[in-house]
């Protein structure tokens, strides 16, 4: 059976991001099938009329060891 692990965090923490992920695939053993992510646009934030960091999605399609 295939299932799937969402991870979610921001583009200026992508080594944390990484790191989680490869944490993740070891521990368990699983076989990855795939991954997909996205990356939403950077918005103008209010407070410091700078560029907010986006946010970073990845979706993990992976089977469990049985």
């Amino acid at each position: 059976m295939r299932l799937v692990k969402i991870f979610k965090s921001v583009e200026n923490e992508l080594s944390t991001m990484e790191q989680e992920i490869n944490t993740w695939a070891k521990g368990t053993g699983s076989t990855i099938i795939s991954v997909t992510g996205n990356i939403a646009p950077q918005t103008r934030s209010t407070a410091s009329q700078g560029f907010s960091a986006s946010d970073v999605l990845l979706v993990v399609l992976y089977e469990p060891v049985e």
